[in-house]
Parts: C-alpha cells; structure tokens; sequence
C-alpha cells in the first residue's frame, strides 16, 4: 500500500527568512497523526534567505541528518565541527548525550534550499558524532544510491537506528526497480522534479507512506530527485520535539 501525502498536505512555517515545509509535526505545526513514521521523526523542506540562518542551539538523542539541493549551507557545532555543505553532500550528526550547532546560508546574495531530516537513534547518550560525503550526481543517476546506513556500507553514513536512506536522480526514460522486504517499510520523498512511483504520480514535495509492497517501480522522471527510507516496521505516535 502506497498512502501518499500531498506537498499542500505539509505544514508551513513562513517566518520571512525561512520558509519551511513540514512532512511530520514539528514546532508549531501539530498533526497527530502525522508524528512521524517508524523511527523517521522529521523531514523539513527549508529555504533560508542569504546570510541568514539557525543561530547556536542544542540537541540529544537524534541522529540529524541535511541534505543541500541547492546553494550552500554552512555548519559549527561544539565538537569543533565546520563544514560548508553544497549539492551532492550528506551531513549526519549524532546528538548523542548532547551537541550544540548552528545552521547558516553561507552566501549572501542566494538562497539555499535544504531537507533537515530526524531519525530517532537506537541508543540514546552516545558520544555526540559528526560525518559527511559527497555522492557525485554519476552515481544517482538512473538509480537508487545508499547513503545512510546502520553499518555505513558502501561508502555511506553509519546512522545509529536500523534504518537505510537512497537518493536517486531520473530523467526520461531511467527507471529502477528498488525492491523491499516483506517486513519492512518504506517512506518516499520527491525532492525536486516529478516521478511515477509503482505508476502513482508524484511531484516536488509529494511523499508517501509505504507498507505491504515487495517492490517500488521508479519511472517517467522529470529531473526528478528522490529519497527512500527503508524503515523497521513500526507504528508508533513520536512526541512532539
């Protein structure tokens, strides 16, 4: 079954310098039954204005994951941390028993657009963490990429959950067929663009709950780019963070 969840269907935060869509309840966007799915516990479409940003602010006990679609995004945090995150790079941060960062648009003179996910970690007041990579677009492209995993296969992040997140790119006529365990569950997000999932259209800011599917049929790509979560089969009701 392929419950789909409409971009319009998202909260909105519009505080001028940052407008954000919301996937799951998240600060003042309450749905009680949008908290989440499985240990998938935030998925936040945010656009900030040049120079401006998330000044200094604490976290525990969340795995943070950001992934920039466009511009760029620069991150310090209390581990000592810097980095400047463009397109094609994957940023976890393990909260742990405890971090503090910050969250700037590194130009000022253009937007950055990225997705801020939570994932609820397995273990709680771990050791805080940071990592990142950069996935060359050759390596999305007409497929499915893994990029967070629980062991960091492949060359992808070690996130602390039972948890696997792909991206992918599609266009025309590249298609994938990414197939699923009986006993798993899955979350889609379109990011950019516009796909058919299992013949279901989708278009920028469309995601879709998954349960009870051996397999997902990617196809008829408008610069399409693409998350999926494959996620422990729980249904569970997060409080609100």
């Amino acid at each position: 079954m392929i419950e789909q969840r409409l971009s319009e269907q998202r909260g909105v935060g519009d505080h001028g310098w940052l407008n954000s869509h919301h996937t799951f309840s998240f600060a003042s966007y309450w749905d009680p039954k949008q908290t989440g799915f499985s240990d998938l516990l935030v998925i936040n479409d945010d656009r900030v204005a040049p120079g401006r940003g998330f000044g200094a602010h604490p976290h525990n006990n969340m795995e943070i994951i950001s992934y920039v679609l466009e511009g760029a995004l620069e991150h310090k945090d209390s581990m000592g941390t810097g980095s400047v995150i463009v397109p094609g790079d994957v940023q976890l941060m393990s909260a742990g028993s405890g971090v503090t960062h910050s969250e700037f648009n590194h130009s000022k003179t253009d937007n950055v657009h990225f997705l801020q996910i939570w994932i609820v970690p397995g273990e709680r007041n771990s050791p805080p963490g940071y990592q990142q990579i950069s996935v060359a677009e050759r390596d999305k492209r007409g497929q499915l990429r893994l990029i967070i995993s629980p062991e960091g296969d492949n060359g992808s992040l070690s996130v602390r959950q039972d948890i696997r997140v792909y991206a992918g790119l599609f266009d025309g006529v590249e298609q994938q067929t990414f197939a699923l365990d009986a006993d798993r569950y899955a979350y889609i997000h379109v990011a950019r663009g516009s796909i058919e999932v299992n013949g279901v259209k989708f278009k920028e800011g469309d995601g879709a709950r998954v349960r009870n599917e051996s397999a997902l049929q990617f196809a008829n790509g408008d610069d399409a780019e693409v998350l999926v979560f494959d996620l422990r089969p729980l249904e569970v009701n997060h409080p609100q963070r």
